[in-house]
């Protein structure tokens, strides 16, 4: 997997403070397998694709509101499940960058 340093078919997600192995990453619900579709370097995940968030404006969130629209774009959301002190963790919708 290519992952080059500020390559634009890159997105890096930071891993959340006590994050550490094992852990498991789901992309918009689905898990991830380490190698094929991201890598671990320096504290971040490095998916080989780009990811997007939805932008919705005042008026598309208003009309979505109001029940005139739904929501359709694309909106990846990363998840990391892990462990802390025996106890099971979710961090949800991770923030993430090129």
């Amino acid at each position: 997997m290519d992952v080059s340093s500020g390559s634009s078919t890159t997105t890096r997600v930071k891993l959340p403070p006590g994050v550490v192995r094992p852990f498991e990453v789901f992309l918009n619900g689905v898990m991830q397998t380490e190698g094929s579709d991201f890598v671990v370097t320096e504290g971040e995940l490095v998916f080989s694709r780009v990811l997007t968030r939805e932008k919705v404006g005042k008026g598309r969130w208003t009309s979505m509101f109001l029940g005139i629209a739904g929501s359709y774009g694309k909106d990846d959301a990363v998840d990391v499940v892990y462990t802390v002190g025996g106890e099971r963790r979710v961090a949800s919708k991770l923030p993430f960058g090129s």
